[in-house]
């Protein structure tokens, strides 16, 4: 059965998460801010049908979900293999540090932990739940899947190798969004891009290379 629990997350990794929080917010709030002048400075401009029109065409060419991602990364660290397929396959892994690093409650079962994340000052919040599933490569490397999901909704996926490269643990992972984005989400994106290999390197992993590509379907 789930349980709620207390996990020990590293406080240098939360620290940056953290940092991060507080820039996402306003930033992603700026959006708002900037609709709402535009939806009164039409209305001032011209009348109120007008800036009916405008606001909801703002409205929708935000949220409307036509940007898609996916990337590949390398990550470094000093760290046993064993260690470090232990912590991906565990209620924090690395690579999702924004995740449980900002979440107000984490609830484990078996091969599943979730994520409680509330925002708009606590009156909404959101489920995050992580499945994975662990194999091995051809040559015996460990090999993680993280499959996530929103309220139950597809949202991500993770897939990762570990291996030892030249007496060091390397981790590859090629990431996939399963849900489009749209453009009110760029802030987050920025600020995520900002802190993610901080992050990374709170926990001991360094980024020695990263691929990512955007796409905008219509």
């Amino acid at each position: 059965m789930p349980s709620e629990r207390t996990i020990d997350r590293p406080e240098e990794a939360l620290a940056v998460a953290k940092q991060y929080l507080r820039r996402e917010r306003p930033l992603s709030a700026l959006v708002v801010v900037l609709a709402t002048i535009v939806f009164l400075g039409t209305f001032v401009a011209t009348s109120l049908v007008p800036a009916v029109v405008v606001g909801a065409l703002l409205m929708v060419v935000a949220r409307v979900p036509i940007i898609e991602s996916q990337g590949t990364v390398r990550l470094r660290t000093d760290e046993d293999t064993e260690s470090v397929a232990e912590s991906f396959t565990g209620p924090i892994p690395p690579i999702l540090v924004f995740q449980w690093g900002i979440a107000d409650e984490i609830t484990t079962g078996d091969r599943t932990v979730k994520y409680r994340l509330s925002y708009l000052f606590g009156v909404r919040s959101v489920e995050v739940t992580v499945e994975t599933q662990t194999s091995h490569t051809p040559t015996g490397d460990p090999r993680i899947e993280l499959e996530l999901t929103a309220d139950g909704q597809p949202w991500s996926t993770y897939v990762a190798t570990v291996e030892t490269r030249d007496g060091r643990t390397v981790v590859e992972y090629e990431y996939t969004a399963d849900r489009r984005f749209g453009l009110r989400r760029i802030p987050q994106r920025i600020v995520a891009n900002r802190y993610r290999d901080e992050a990374l390197d709170a926990q001991g992993y360094v980024v020695v290379d990263r691929d990512e590509q955007y796409g905008v379907a219509i």
